[in-house]
């Protein structure tokens, strides 16, 4: 039975620490084959002025928002066809990588490539799991189906799809797509 204490400065909102604790559980059971009830994550918060740093107090940095969350409403927005709003989840230098495509940087690109592949896509999400890479960046997976019109008009439904993301910081950096539309394409 794992125990994990955490000594936290104040200033962290009740969904920061609970995304937080279950974030540990979660890290503890990659090792440790325990279920998340055996694992016990202790939060032991203190005032910014009872911590000294480099002999000055400190505040806690803000939290990162849930990458899930980022993510869901990238494509959301992507859906809705509000870019500006689909804009706001990009860093400035992300490449966004598409099934038999060159690597994109922006979406007006995107929406170039894909006018002779499709004249309209919904994706219905089934999943979305984050976690931490070695190095900076947060990597999400989300997975569903796909469904929408060929530029024919006639439709398509049920496509699997599986996107690949990471973000630093909050701010997507990289998207890499794959799904099955060539198969369906080929059958409709």
């Amino acid at each position: 039975m794992p125990v994990i204490e955490v000594h936290l400065l104040e200033g962290y909102q009740p969904d920061d620490r609970r995304r937080l604790s279950e974030s540990l559980t979660d890290a503890v059971r990659l090792v440790v084959p325990a279920p998340p009830e055996a694992v016990t994550i202790m939060l032991h918060e203190m005032p910014s002025d009872n911590y000294y740093r480099g002999r000055v107090t400190r505040t806690p940095a803000p939290a990162l928002p849930d990458p899930c969350q980022v993510v869901e409403a990238f494509l959301s927005h992507l859906g809705e066809r509000d870019l500006v709003g689909a804009q706001a989840h990009l860093a400035n230098n992300v490449v966004m990588q598409f099934p038999n495509a060159p690597p994109m940087h922006t979406l007006d690109e995107i929406i170039e490539w894909s006018k002779p592949r499709y004249r309209s896509i919904a994706k219905q999400i089934q999943g979305t799991e984050a976690f931490q890479s070695a190095g900076d960046e947060t990597v999400v997976f989300c997975r569903g189906t796909l469904s929408g019109e060929w530029p024919d008009g006639s439709s398509f439904d049920n496509v699997r799809f599986v996107d690949r993301f990471e973000l630093i910081n909050g701010k997507i950096i990289r998207q890499d797509v794959w799904n099955d539309l060539a198969e369906a394409r080929t059958s409709a």
